[in-house]
């Protein structure tokens, strides 16, 4: 049976390789990792480089599980479970620091129980009313025994029982309670992010990619998505483009829409795009008509 580990930094970042992490990454490393020192240290250049040397795969949330694949001295080789891709069954494959995990046996973290998720931007843990720890948008966690009437939720976390302000989260007794969207909600909830930096493999309230970005919005809304554009551009219910609704993804392939599909961004309504662009830039909502998204457009897909 395979090992599974618990995240315990807020936002833990999934590498390519051990030796893949440069000397300004070092931030990002440690536990507790500095999401905000980390990307806050890094130029445009920096940002570019991740992207262009591959140096990162992904990002797990703090709360979320991954699956045990190897072990190399300070590293762990594990999937996601919760990131579908064609890299594996078990989920998106990477390489992640030891000490931002714990074994889950060691937690009180289970699955398949009621849980609030963080429904703002970023928010913060209490413990004995004092912030702890800043976490994201979409980080899951179970409700602890001892539930908080009133201003605080208390969950269960891996640093023990905390809490989060109420008004920070939604709670549901099961991921299947979590009401379907309409396609503009999720446009809606997607503006919340306008103007963050882009990020390489960022799946979090600090930082998105542009699949990152349609992945994490629909599972807000109970919608788990394949991870990379690639592979969600196979997925879903197929869409024309005259029938483009907001809340459709859409996605962009290199050689005039015909190559390799290599982005995706939110129909936002009246020819526009809400998306997360590349390095140097926020996420921005911009026409399509006589761009370089109108000449390589290849797809729309519906998971809503």
């Amino acid at each position: 049976m395979s090992t599974e580990y618990i995240v315990k930094a807020a936002v833990a970042t999934l590498w390519t390789s051990p030796d893949k992490p440069r000397e300004m990454d070092q931030a990002a490393l440690k536990e507790p990792a500095d999401i905000r020192g980390w990307l806050g240290g890094l130029t445009t250049e920096d940002r570019r480089q991740v992207t262009d040397d591959n140096i990162v795969q992904s990002q797990v949330l703090y709360g979320q599980m991954v699956t045990l694949i190897e072990e190399r001295e300070d590293w762990l080789h594990v999937c996601v479970n919760d990131q579908p891709s064609r890299k594996s069954e078990k989920g998106y494959p990477g390489w992640i620091p030891k000490c931002q995990v714990i074994e889950r046996s060691e937690t009180n973290i289970e699955p398949d129980t009621p849980f609030a998720a963080v429904k703002t931007q970023t928010a913060w843990l209490y413990q004995n009313q004092e912030p702890i720890l800043e976490i994201s948008y979409e980080t899951r966690l179970p409700l602890a025994s001892d539930i908080v009437e009133g201003a605080f939720v208390s969950v269960n976390t891996p640093h023990g029982a905390a809490q989060i302000k109420s008004g920070d989260v939604n709670v549901y007794e099961k991921e299947r309670d979590i009401p379907a969207p309409l396609g503009e909600a999720l446009v809606k909830n997607g503006e919340m992010f306008l103007e963050l930096p882009y990020l390489w493999g960022g799946m979090s309230g600090f930082g998105f990619d542009c699949s990152g970005f349609t992945y994490t919005v629909h599972r807000h809304f109970g919608i788990t998505i394949p991870r990379d554009a690639s592979d969600q551009e196979k997925a879903g219910e197929p869409v024309a483009r005259e029938d483009l609704k907001p809340g459709d993804c859409i996605y962009f392939a290199k050689d005039e829409g015909k190559g390799f599909v290599y982005h995706v961004g939110f129909y936002y309504g009246d020819g526009q795009m809400l998306h997360a662009p590349s390095a140097g830039k926020g996420i921005e909502i911009v026409p399509i008509k006589n761009t370089k998204y109108d000449k390589n457009y290849r797809s729309a897909r519906r998971f809503w």
